[in-house]
């Protein structure tokens, strides 16, 4: 593949545009008329999709690939190799990189986002060793997870922690490992509780749920070796999710030899490969509250599962889209239940789409109660009114805390042309979900619903525990400097 042009907006400080010597770069035209030639550096960049630039480095560049073409300053033609596309960000490997490395037995680091820095060393079970296993533990947070397919951890009834032998050693946890993977194994070789720690790999793997026990088991299954992982996370030394852990997680890696890599650039390849949903008939006209939308209905080639899309205007350009993808609540978007706030933002959301003139709002259903399901959910509401959190009450009941997947609604997005979008919500881990599908966000839009005596403590919980921010300040963390990706 060959790109000859490349083009940036003209509201980047021409001060942002640095010139490196003695390196070949690129002429940056301007949309302005003026034309304003420039040197950058080719390793500030990072061919994203082959329609999009990626600025890196704090070089902030709003950069995209014109006419699907690249001129270097000497206008001469640069052939840049389409597996490039695989290597979102400097210094992290290819998926196929790693991939080879777990084949060969050795283990990788994965990051679970790039923003996000949380990383965790990940192999495959049936490589481990001893040695493999005694890293783990001195670099790792002294817990070894075993990611691991439903089947697999019926036919063995490991529901909790187990050993194949009585003890905490690394070779003691290396032969645990080992005898997971293995087809042979019987319920009976393990005991419980033990000191390794089983975890249930979501069906779908990625693309359904973007997190390091689904990398875990993929990795390993693409590797050609058995769908079982090992996975510890990093310990370096900083508080976990802070920004300052993905530069020494880079470092950790380099040092060690570790191929490193995004879960966000698993979910591209896989979805060069994987397409899970399918359009159900016809768009058909939907006159509601809010205005006249077009209705989409598209079903999920991996559990069955219809979910609807409704469009407003004219998104055909892609760029710079309003939209909201909205998890089903029954309780709060049909009977207006004031313990979340879920069926305000629904109502907020098509509220702002009539205000825009244009946009799309994604109702994925089969995410009821953050994915545990309805009759969960009311029971997890019954812990609450005993003064359980909504995070302890899901934790009580042996749930996850949030199990939702945001690939579906990324790929109905991309069906219906958008790329980059102005997404309404207040939750980061969304963004994360729905980016490595080449979708890319310029901003976060805010969903602020009012606060009653009903959902005080639900809101808090969720800006406390789950990260969640109601406030315009997130901007700067969401946005991609590209706007594309």
């Amino acid at each position: 593949m060959a790109f000859t042009s490349f083009s940036c907006h003209s509201s980047s400080p021409t001060s942002h545009l640095r010139k490196w010597k003695d390196l070949r770069g690129f002429a940056i035209k301007p949309y302005t008329p003026i034309f304003f030639p420039s040197v950058i550096k080719l390793a500030k960049f990072s061919i994203v999709t082959n329609r999009c630039v990626q600025a890196r480095d704090g070089v902030d560049i709003n950069a995209i690939v014109a006419n699907n073409t690249i001129f270097d300053v000497d206008d001469q033609l640069i052939s840049i190799d389409e597996s490039n596309l695989n290597r979102l960000v400097e210094e992290f490997s290819s998926i196929e990189e790693a991939i080879e490395d777990i084949r060969q037995g050795k283990m990788v680091v994965v990051v679970d986002d790039e923003n996000l820095n949380k990383g965790g060393l990940i192999m495959a079970a049936e490589a481990a060793t001893t040695e493999a296993m005694a890293f783990m533990e001195k670099h790792g947070t002294k817990i070894v997870y075993v990611g691991m397919k439903r089947e697999d951890l019926e036919r063995l009834e490991t529901p909790l922690m187990v050993d194949i032998i009585a003890g905490v050693s690394s070779e003691d946890r290396a032969a645990t490992a080992v005898a997971l993977a293995s087809k042979h194994s019987k319920p009976y070789d393990f005991k419980q509780p033990g000191h390794i720690l089983p975890l249930r790999h979501t069906e779908g793997g990625v693309l359904k749920r973007p997190g390091h026990t689904e990398a875990s088991v993929e990795l390993a299954r693409l590797a050609g070796l058995s769908t079982v992982g090992i996975l510890s996370e990093i310990a370096i030394g900083d508080k976990l999710g802070s920004k300052a852990r993905l530069p020494k997680l880079r470092q950790f890696a380099n040092h060690h030899s570790l191929k490193i890599i995004s879960i966000t650039d698993l979910i591209r390849y896989r979805r060069k490969k994987v397409i899970s949903i399918e359009r159900v008939g016809a768009p058909t006209r939907m006159p509601t509250t809010w205005g006249t939308f077009k209705a989409y209905c598209y079903k999920s080639t991996l559990d069955g599962i219809e979910h609807i899309a409704m469009m407003m205007g004219d998104v055909r350009n892609g760029e710079d889209i309003l939209v909201r993808v909205h998890s089903e609540c029954f309780t709060g978007d049909v009977f207006g239940s004031t313990r979340c706030d879920c069926g305000k933002q629904l109502a907020l959301a098509m509220q702002q789409i009539k205000a825009a003139g244009k946009g799309v709002l994604v109702y994925l259903r089969g995410q009821e109660g953050r994915g545990i399901g309805l009759g969960n959910k009311l029971l997890a509401y019954n812990l609450q009114d005993a003064g359980r959190d909504t995070v302890e009450a899901n934790e009580d009941l042996g749930l996850p805390i949030d199990s939702r997947d945001y690939s579906v609604g990324a790929q109905i997005l991309r069906d219906l042309g958008v790329r980059t979008m102005r997404l309404m919500t207040n939750n980061p881990a969304k963004y994360i979900g729905l980016k490595g599908y080449g979708l890319g966000v310029s901003s976060r839009v805010p969903l602020v619903t009012p606060i009653t005596k009903d959902n005080k403590r639900y809101l808090e919980t969720k800006r406390t525990k789950m990260g969640h921010i109601y406030g315009l300040e997130f901007n700067g963390e969401l946005r991609n400097p590209s706007g594309c990706q």
